[in-house]
């Protein structure tokens, strides 16, 4: 600690205490510091007793199992609070925070507990029977299940940074009843875009899903087990690899573009490829893994003739771009299906530093208008991008006074 109060002595000692407690309370206790420690999200109240009373490998959520949030305080010897109401609990002190992170003894294995803990409750006879019809539909489940969306939305997320054989089993359980599972239709209205309306049939993969959150474990014991179709896709188009792509998982992509089958060229329902997908969230590690192949353009363009380079350079992603422009395929001037350049996009978007790497190059053309006559200069000043149209302003002076 860094404010000389001794902090550290009374955690200790507080830690101690708690664990002395024995039993449930010492259970139930450590529980909770674990979860508001290391959650990826904050717990409401509720949230918190569901997550501690959860029973590791039990088929069945007993309800009566779920504590008071004020017994559950009281078991934590001062070291959590209830604020706005009670509804959200927190820890005394951002300084407990610190001390907990930096004691890695006090909690073995912390994510992978986690990963348990929320498998465990996916698998439960209780989850596994709740169904929907629409996305209405979720938000009186949500108001009802209060564990349960943080259980489908961050189990693969804990599970990445930690895997251990239980989580990795439970994973695999959780899989062979996967189709129709509520959680994927959690995930899918949550944090993958599902258009309002019914669900009908299966949306993803155990792959889908395995890659979407890049854990490799799972994803290993997958292909080990030949469960996977390199070539199915989901509703959005996504292959499995297209979402490790996505998501920026270079170890799932590595192994998936190790399989027989892979095509990864092939474009998506949008006409979008891998590459594309990588670049334009600024996964260099993805990137570079992609154009180590042969059989990958690094400039093919989307249905709307828009390339990677095009893509990654609205994003401002500096070092996507400049990979991009290492390769001799790349053409830094080429207009997509509005006859807008790179540079026309990166300077509406005021991304001064990539409107810097492109103006190195000789082949763009500060100057070339698109379908509608604007240019990247013009764009830029009706987008209020003062920093750019000073550099393109400066640039050209530069440029004609050479000539």
């Amino acid at each position: 600690m860094t404010n000389g109060l001794g902090l550290e002595d009374v955690y200790g000692a507080t830690i101690e205490r708690i664990k002395a407690q024995g039993g449930d309370k010492s259970r139930l206790g450590m529980g909770a510091l674990m979860w508001i420690c290391h959650a990826e999200e904050t717990l409401t109240a509720n949230e918190l007793c569901h997550a501690v009373a959860i029973e590791l490998g039990s088929t069945d959520f007993n309800a009566r199992n779920i504590p008071l949030i004020m017994t559950l305080v009281g078991y934590c010897q001062g070291l959590i609070i209830a604020d706005n109401e009670g509804s959200i609990i927190r820890l005394i002190h951002f300084t407990l925070r610190e001390y907990l992170s930096t004691h890695p003894d006090i909690f073995s294995g912390p994510h992978s507990a986690i990963a348990e803990i929320c498998l465990t409750y996916l698998n439960c006879q209780q989850v596994k029977t709740i169904s929907v019809a629409t996305k209405d539909d979720l938000c009186t489940l949500t108001n009802n299940e209060p564990f349960l969306v943080y259980c489908s939305l961050y189990w693969g997320v804990h599970a990445k940074k930690e895997l251990s054989d239980h989580a990795k089993s439970l994973a695999l359980q959780l899989f062979r009843e996967y189709d129709g599972h509520i959680s994927v239709a959690l995930l899918a209205v949550t944090s993958l875009c599902y258009p309002k309306g019914p669900y009908t049939g299966s949306l993803w993969s155990p792959l889908h899903c395995a890659s979407y959150f890049g854990i490799v474990g799972v994803v290993t014991a997958l292909v080990q087990m030949g469960c996977y179709g390199l070539s199915e896709r989901d509703y959005w188009g996504y292959t499995a690899l297209a979402w490790a792509a996505d998501m920026g998982h270079e170890e799932v992509v590595e192994i998936l573009l190790g399989l027989e089958g892979v095509t990864p060229d092939k474009p998506d329902k949008y006409g979008g490829t891998l590459l594309l997908l990588s670049a334009v969230k600024g996964h260099e590690g993805v990137v570079k893994i992609l154009l180590e192949r042969e059989d990958v353009n690094p400039d093919k363009p989307n249905d709307r003739g828009r390339t990677p380079l095009s893509y990654a350079a609205q994003a401002g992603e500096e070092e996507v771009v400049k990979i991009l422009l290492g390769r001799e395929e790349v053409n830094p001037d080429r207009p997509d299906n509005s006859g807008r350049t790179p540079l026309w996009y990166t300077a509406e978007n005021g991304k001064e530093q990539v409107v810097k790497i492109l103006l190195g190059r000789e082949e763009v053309n500060l100057d070339k208008p698109d379908f509608e006559g604007q240019t990247p200069l013009m764009g830029a000043a009706h987008c209020g991008e003062r920093g750019v149209v000073a550099l393109l302003e400066s640039h050209k002076a530069v440029t004609h006074s050479g000539t």
